[in-house]
C-alpha cells in the first residue's frame, strides 16, 4: 500500500491499481513487484481490491468469474451488486462511478456492466473498488448516491478516496 509516495505495506496477493505522480496509471501484479519498485518507478498511490475492468482502453475479458479475498471471508464479486470504481482516462482526468444496487429502482450492475460504463465514459484504466453496502458517493459535500446499507445511510469504512481540486468538474447522473 502506497499512500502519497509513503509505503505503508510491502505484501500483495491480487492485481492492483498503480497511480502514478503524473497522473497516469497501470495495472499491476502485487505478488511479482515490491513497494521500493514501485516508487522508483514514480507511483505515487496504490489500491488494492479489484479486480481490474479496463486496460489499454478495453474491458478485460473474464471478469465476471473474477473471485476477491475481501479479507471477510466472502470471495464472490459476480452478480448485479452496487458498484464504486475509479477510472483513468488521461494524467488530467479522474472518473469515480458509483451504481445503486438492491432496491427497487436498481438492480446493480455486473463487473462487465461496470466496466462498459467506464470504457464508455472514456476510460483507458479502470479499477473495481469495494461495493456493495459500501458504495457511498459524496460531492460538494453530500451523498450523491442511494447507498444499499442497512437504512438507506452510508456503511462506516476505514478508507477512502478524497480528491479535492479547486479546478475539479463534478457531474452527478
Amino acid at each position: 500500500m502506497i499512500r502519497n509516495g509513503v509505503v505503508y505495506r510491502d505484501s500483495g496477493e491480487r492485481e492492483g491499481l498503480a497511480i502514478y505522480a503524473d497522473g497516469s496509471a497501470k495495472i499491476y501484479d502485487e505478488t511479482e513487484t515490491t513497494a521500493a519498485e514501485l516508487i522508483a518507478d514514480g507511483v505515487w498511490q496504490t489500491l488494492s481490491f479489484g479486480p481490474a475492468l479496463v486496460s489499454d482502453g478495453e474491458v478485460i475479458e473474464g471478469i465476471d468469474e473474477v473471485e476477491i479475498d475481501t479479507n471477510f471471508g466472502n470471495h464472490s464479486v459476480q452478480g448485479s451488486h452496487p458498484r464504486t470504481a475509479i477510472g483513468i482516462v488521461d494524467s488530467d482526468t479522474i472518473i469515480f462511478v458509483a451504481v445503486d444496487g438492491r432496491s427497487s429502482t436498481s438492480d446493480g450492475a455486473t463487473m462487465t456492466e461496470l466496466a462498459e460504463i467506464l470504457r464508455n465514459l472514456g476510460a483507458q484504466t479502470a479499477y473495481n473498488l469495494d461495493g456493495g453496502g459500501s458504495t457511498t458517493m459524496y460531492a460538494n459535500g453530500e451523498v450523491v448516491n442511494t447507498p444499499s446499507n442497512r437504512g438507506g445511510s452510508e456503511r462506516g469504512t476505514s478508507d477512502i478516496l478524497y480528491v479535492a481540486a479547486s479546478d475539479a468538474t463534478v457531474t452527478v447522473s
